[in-house]
């Protein structure tokens, strides 16, 4: 039976306090200011405000077409945070993605200082904290901050467990909140807790040779626990649906992605070791130089724990042939803190340091370069506001690099968090929502706003099927081919509009002439499809009064 783990204190309240207004000054920038990105945060926020429309808390809804990917959790979660405060605001749909990820930030804090004492805790969740990928879904409408918190939740609780003394069980709290996080987890998005939690629990007690601690988890309980959060709503949507939704959401989805890529999200194996250099970044080459070290102590059970919940859900994730940069982001608490704890070791082989800073170099030249470069490659412009900020995020960075090379640990992590802080302002505050190319659905809504008002017209828009169209003019507007924007125009008021893109425009022009009327435009706004990483050229149309 193994032994219990060193005897660590908690981490303090001021500790707490200070790690929340670090995740503030690094979420909030671009939080308000950003608009909704396609495809998945415009889905994931029009599917939740249609839940307040229609006043169905069970079924999932994108405009007509059933929603049935992803389980119920995320829409409760936003539709609740935006009727308490604004439904036709993007950020109101935001909150649970932030709220997630400062949670998950604090967790990550509990579970190092249980792990490897309060000063590693706190380092490990600055870096996550800091960490780019972090950043990113802080500021989405999507899934994946809201269950990295819930995930945590369960293995900060299967910390607990594990590194108790023999014979002792977790307390009934603790039970609940293990088992009820993971019920939660998996009405966030379905069974990835249980391949982290799972893959975790299964590999401690492989590499232990020691299955009797898996009953200080009160693993009968704990059923019972997930059932009475989970079955409620599953068995509603079933019967709501017919069946479909385990159909489409285990089938249709879920199954697609472990048999072939959906979406052109494939990539070979080795691909998350390369997106790690970025999703870590600025802390990468701290990550990466924690990986001897991690080897060298893998007998340590609060490092055994960290490589139980890292290596096999990696290995998984690896295999998987769709994958995107965020699939990963379960795994990165447990790499912050190897990386906190490795800290306070002797550094690496001066070798083995310097690739790590190198590629932490290439990394922030690349992160810097994008930045400064972004308004010129889409709209031809130099941003003096984007070079600055690129030159500052990069200056930051290469103190903190430099700090490291010499030793000076806590320097260094001071230096890299301000490097995040200025990546974070500069790009989600200052340079992206200032690239109106990008925001193509806000500009429509702001031209067609400047229209006389239609009563009765519903907005058609032919040949740019973006969600974020449907979140900006809301939930009647069709998004129709060519041919049906006309047929919008002809059967609707006199003041009908209509949006075109130019790969429509024959198709929609041709049916216009066809009726024997004629089309003006009214405005032209062109762009750049996120989505497609094309341009697109859009005109507002309508039909000239008949004579």
């Amino acid at each position: 039976m193994s032994p219990a783990c060193p005897s660590f204190g908690p981490v303090r309240a001021r500790d707490q306090a200070v790690l929340l207004l670090l995740c503030l000054a690094l979420f909030l920038p671009g939080f308000l200011t950003l608009p909704p990105i396609d495809r998945d945060e415009a889905r994931f926020a029009q599917a939740s405000r249609q839940m307040l429309e229609s006043g169905d808390w069970v079924d999932i809804r994108f405009q007509a077409a059933p929603r049935y990917k992803k389980p119920i959790a995320i829409y409760w979660l936003q539709a609740g945070a935006a009727a308490l405060t604004d439904r036709s605001a993007i950020w109101a749909y935001r909150l649970p993605s932030l709220l997630g990820a400062i949670a998950a930030v604090l967790l990550t804090a509990a579970i190092g200082a249980r792990l490897f004492g309060r000063p590693a805790g706190i380092r490990a969740a600055a870096m996550l904290a800091a960490s780019l990928l972090l950043a990113v879904e802080a500021r989405l409408a999507t899934t994946d901050a809201a269950l990295l918190a819930a995930i945590l939740l369960v293995q900060a609780m299967l910390a607990r467990a594990y590194c108790a003394g023999p014979g002792v069980r977790l307390r009934w709290p603790a039970t609940v909140l293990l088992w009820s996080g993971l019920g939660l987890a998996i009405l966030l998005k379905g069974p990835v807790a249980l391949l982290v939690a799972g893959s975790t629990a299964a590999a401690l007690a492989i590499a232990d040779r020691d299955v009797g601690w898996l009953a200080r988890l009160r693993p009968l309980a704990g059923v019972g626990l997930v059932l009475l959060v989970v079955a409620p709503w599953l068995v509603a949507i079933e019967l709501a649906s017919g069946g479909a939704f385990l159909e489409q959401s285990a089938g249709g989805d879920l199954l697609a992605k472990l048999v072939g890529t959906q979406e052109s999200h494939g990539a070979p194996p080795g691909y998350y070791l390369v997106a790690l250099a970025v999703g870590a970044a600025p802390f990468a080459p701290l990550v990466l130089s924690a990986v001897p070290w991690a080897w060298r102590q893998r007998r340590q059970k609060a490092v055994r724990f960290c490589l139980a919940w890292l290596l096999p859900s990696w290995l998984v994730f690896e295999l998987v042939p769709t994958k995107l940069p965020h699939y990963v982001l379960p795994l990165l608490p447990a790499l912050a803190l190897l990386a906190a704890a490795a800290l306070a070791a002797p550094p690496p082989s001066a070798r083995w340091r310097g690739a790590d800073l190198g590629l932490g170099t290439v990394v922030a030249l690349g992160l810097s370069g994008t930045v400064a470069a972004l308004p010129w490659w889409l709209e031809g412009r130099i941003d003096a506001i984007a070079l600055l900020g690129a030159a500052a995020m990069l200056g930051a960075t290469m103190v903190g690099y430099r700090l490291l090379s010499h030793g000076r640990a806590t320097a260094a992590m001071v230096a890299l968090v301000a490097a995040a802080l200025l990546q974070n302002l500069t790009a989600f505050e200052l340079v992206l929502p200032r690239l109106p190319s990008l925001w193509i659905a806000p500009r429509l809504e702001a031209r067609l706003a400047a229209e006389p008002p239609c009563p009765g017209q519903a907005s058609a828009i032919a040949g740019f099927e973006e969600p974020s169209l449907v979140f900006a003019l809301g939930t009647a507007t069709r998004l129709v081919d060519g041919a049906g924007a006309a047929a919008a125009l002809l059967s609707g008021p006199a003041c009908s509009r209509a949006a075109v893109e130019q790969a429509a425009a024959g198709d929609f022009l041709a049916a216009v002439a066809q009726s024997g009327r004629q089309a003006e435009p009214l405005a032209r706004i062109d762009g750049v499809n996120i989505s497609k990483g094309r341009k697109v050229a859009l005109t507002l149309c309508r039909l000239v009064p008949a004579r």
